[in-house]
Order: C-alpha cells, then sequence, then structure tokens
C-alpha cells in the first residue's frame, strides 16, 4: 500500500517528503522497522516513540508518523496532531477494516474477563462456529496459541490480530477489553458486535484515578456499538449487561444497542435460582426468555454462576440453544489459574486463583468459606507500582475469611516489598494473631501447606495462570502451582 493511500483518511496532517513510498507493514516498536515499514512514534507514560525515530529511520523506515517534524532524517515524515489516534485509523486502513468481516465480541469489566471469554469460545466451538480468542492467557487464532503481554493489545497488534483471524476464516473473535486498552485507544477501530459487562469493583485507580473515571472508561465499550440497525435480530449489536450490577444503567444509556440483562438477585432476562455452591462445582436453575433448564457446572463459586450467565446470554442471542449451551457449560473442568485446584496426593485442598482485587479475592474466600470443614489459609500479596488504596482492602478481606492469613508477596515490580506489606497491615493492625509476613512469596507458600492438616483449604490468591515474578525490573520463572506441588511433595 503507498503511503498516501494509507494516510488519506487522516484529516489534518502535513507531509515533508515524498508519499507514495510503498508501505508493507506498520509498527510502534523501532526494533521491528526494517525496509518499508512506517514507524509511528507513540507517546507513552515511560517512553516516547519520538525519541526512537532516529533508529526507526536507520532501520530502513520508508517513513514515519510523528507530531513534531524531527530534524536530520530523510524518511518521509507525517506530522499529526494527536500519533496515537491516528494510529487506530492506519491499524484499521493498513489491515483492511477486518474486524468488519467477522462478528467480534468484547467483555469488559474488573473480573471474569477471562474465564467469560473461555466460556464463550467453547459453547460457540461446539455449535460448529470458527472462533478466535485475544486475552490475558493468551491469543489463539486457528489452532496457533499466542502469549499475550498486555489484556488487551496495542491497536497495531490488535488490528493485525484480527486481519490473521480473517485470514483463517474466523467467525467470532472473542476480546477481553481492558479499561487501558479503551482510554488508551487501543480498541479505536474496532467493530465490536457484542460487548458483555461483567462487572465494576475497585481496581486501576492508580491509572485512572476515581471509581467514577473507571467506569467510564469501561462505558466506551458500550457507547463505541453504533449508532445503526439492521433487518435481522442475529446481524444487530447488543449489550449484554450484569442485572445485579449498578453500572449496568450507566451502560444502558450510553449505547443505542438492544440490551439483554443477565442476574442472580434481580430480575433479568436470563437468570439463575436456586443456586447451590459445592467443593466440586456449582448448580442453580435458569429461567430465561429463551426456556428453562438446571445446570451443574464443573466449576464452583457464585462468580462462576455470573460468568456462566453472561457467556450463556451472549451464546442465546446468537442463536445457540439452552440445551446446547448446558451441554458445553457442563464439560468444562476447569480455567487456567482460575480457582485451579493443585494436587500432589496431599489429603488437603490447594487452590491458586487470579484473585487480585479486593472484590474478586471476597469473592473467591466466601466460595472457600461455603464448602471448607475445617481451618481456611489464605496466601495473599499485592502488586508494587499499582493501586496502593486496595492493599488493606485485600489483607482486611483475607483476615475476614480465612484462620490464618500470610501478607507476601506479588510482582513488587520497583517498590520495596515490604513497604508494600506495611501498606497491607495498615489494614489489618487490630487483627494481631490472624495473621503472619512472610516477604518471600515461595516461602509463603511452603508455610501454608505446613501448616495445613487433612481436611484444611489454602488458597493461594493474586497470580492465578501466571509464570513470573517480577522484582524490581527483572522478570523470573515462578508458579503458584510449582511451588506449592514440591512444598506438598516435600512435606511428606
Amino acid at each position: 500500500m503507498r503511503l498516501r493511500e494509507l494516510i488519506s483518511p487522516i484529516l489534518f496532517k502535513n507531509v515533508i517528503g515524498q508519499d507514495d513510498v510503498e508501505i508493507i507493514n506498520v509498527t510502534a516498536d523501532s526494533r521491528q522497522v526494517g525496509p518499508g515499514s512506517l514507524f509511528l512514534a507513540l507517546r507513552g507514560y515511560t517512553v516516547d516513540g519520538h525519541e526512537y525515530v532516529e533508529q526507526a529511520a536507520r532501520a530502513g523506515a520508508a517513513a514515519v508518523v510523528v507530531e513534531d517534524a524531527i530534524e536530520g532524517i530523510s524518511a518521509p515524515q507525517v506530522i499529526v496532531p494527536d500519533t496515537r489516534a491516528v494510529a487506530a485509523v492506519l491499524a484499521s486502513v493498513f489491515y483492511g477494516h477486518p474486524s468488519k468481516e467477522m462478528k467480534v465480541i468484547g467483555v469488559t469489566g474488573t473480573n471474569g474477563k477471562t474465564t467469560t471469554t473461555l466460556l464463550i469460545d467453547q459453547i460457540l466451538r461446539d455449535a460448529g462456529k470458527r472462533t478466535g480468542l485475544i486475552g490475558t492467557i493468551m491469543a489463539r487464532i486457528g489452532d496457533e496459541e499466542i502469549p499475550m503481554a498486555n489484556t488487551t493489545p496495542d491497536v497495531l497488534d490488535l488490528q493485525q490480530l484480527f486481519y490473521r483471524m480473517r485470514e483463517v476464516g474466523t467467525e467470532y473473535p472473542i476480546t477481553e477489553v481492558s479499561s487501558h486498552a479503551l482510554d488508551l485507544k487501543r480498541s479505536a477501530g474496532t467493530d465490536y458486535h457484542i460487548a458483555i459487562f461483567t462487572n465494576l469493583t475497585q481496581d486501576h485507580l492508580d491509572f485512572h484515578g476515581s471509581m467514577e473515571a473507571y467506569r467510564q472508561a469501561k462505558g466506551k465499550l458500550f457507547a463505541r456499538l453504533g449508532n445503526t440497525y439492521r433487518d435481522e435480530a442475529h446481524s444487530n449489536k447488543l449489550a449484554v449487561l450484569n442485572a445485579d450490577d449498578p453500572a449496568s444503567e450507566c451502560f444502558r444509556d450510553l449505547t443505542t444497542a438492544q440490551v439483554i440483562t443477565y442476574g442472580i438477585d434481580q430480575p433479568a432476562d436470563v437468570r439463575a435460582l436456586d443456586v447451590v455452591v459445592e467443593a466440586a462445582g456449582v448448580s442453580f436453575n435458569v429461567e430465561s426468555r429463551f426456556g428453562r433448564e438446571r445446570f451443574a457446572l464443573q466449576l464452583t463459586g457464585k462468580f462462576n454462576v455470573y460468568n456462566a450467565l453472561a457467556a450463556m446470554s451472549a451464546c442465546l442471542a446468537e442463536g445457540i440453544s439452552l440445551a446446547e449451551i448446558k451441554r458445553s457449560l457442563e464439560s468444562i473442568s476447569g480455567v487456567n489459574g482460575r480457582f485451579e485446584t493443585v494436587q500432589a496426593g496431599q489429603d488437603f485442598t490447594v487452590i491458586v486463583d487470579y484473585s487480585h482485587t479486593p472484590d474478586s479475592l471476597e469473592n473467591a474466600m466466601k466460595t472457600v468459606r461455603e464448602f471448607a470443614k475445617r481451618k481456611v489459609f489464605c496466601v495473599v500479596g499485592c502488586g508494587g507500582d499499582r493501586d496502593r488504596t486496595k492493599r488493606p482492602l485485600m489483607a482486611q478481606i483475607a483476615v475476614s475469611y480465612s484462620d490464618l492469613a500470610i501478607l507476601t508477596s506479588d510482582n513488587p515490580r520497583t517498590e520495596d516489598p515490604d513497604l508494600i506489606l506495611d501498606d497491607m497491615e495498615a489494614g489489618v493492625s487490630d487483627a494481631a494473631g490472624r495473621y503472619v509476613r512472610i516477604t518471600d512469596r515461595a516461602e509463603a507458600i511452603r508455610f501454608a501447606v505446613a501448616q495445613a492438616e487433612a481436611g484444611d483449604v489454602i488458597m493461594i490468591a493474586g497470580k492465578g495462570h501466571e509464570t513470573y515474578q517480577i522484582i524490581g525490573k527483572t522478570k523470573s520463572h515462578f508458579d503458584d502451582r510449582e511451588i506449592a506441588q514440591l512444598a506438598i511433595r516435600g512435606a511428606k
């Protein structure tokens, strides 16, 4: 594609140099630049791409997109007011607007995004649909799995993933959509077919500043569903909203799409009743406009009822029957790092869960308390360089729902881990004897295992599927499940 053609949709621009050069790829990573590349200089929080323009030019960039002209480079320069906003336009044009040719499903919310996308994926695949996945754990294109660094990739990578999905015949890309992605325009240019809201609880206040701003960021997904309608029901945009979460009313006001609601406590289009939570799974009745069924999932916890209802609602709207959905959901034995049990021949229960917000931790611990027969231990930490206000809350929840909480590290990054624990401990200063501090996470897990007796439950919270620990700026291999298994075997 010629540069002139690629930049033609941009209203305000100034081109220095030739605009008829051939562009064979578009990137914001100077390390990926080669002959024929268009390099976008994006301004980030820690890195300004303008500092790498000369490096990109030396690597053979065919042209660069910048906010200010760069002296001393020969490559053509496209000067625009906001490179981040323009990036979405360029990515969509370069890859041929791939999302418009598929039914993209976007899931947003504080908790449950990963599980909900995986449940939708299973239902649709069982129904014979060709799906793709983009989320926290990985992206999947056809049968190829790709590791992911962010819940939602940057706008260039996202559109490239959609392009590759379209090329292999994907019908339904199923994506997690983070609040960061919505605020930073990573998802701009994506034509969403269905937008799903799971819940809104405290998280990312270090980035958004307030719960109101956090809610507004989530709301952008529903506002971007568009303002038009088509003749067939399954072709129209849809918002799937949690009737039990107050934020849903805001999102209903923001969208012109048709709405389907799900819930447990409040009346909803798809509602779960008579919920029974057990260690082996959760069962419930579904009452809906689409029929009635009794579900018995191998997943457990009330939070997984919500995840199942969200997935169910979207798939019902796509014409899949309740009976088909029941068969799919009941076949799922677990989700990587989400309330995942660790087995090494022990006579007590060990659970690893990605609960890293106050709400998700409370949900997980409430579930444990519903089936625990004896003592409950909770190993929990809080990430460094992240929202400090949730640290005392996390500690309070761990202490409230366990017989002994073990406060420890969880990706301290550039913060002193002991200072993070100080923040956590401030929330439980009146709970002497109900918690211990062990800075080293592996040691904390070993300690919990050493305390456990037959019938006890250990919850290892925070990291879930993650297989690394970030200390300083160094990322090292670390898997809660592996550490727990080694500790169990060593204790025998």
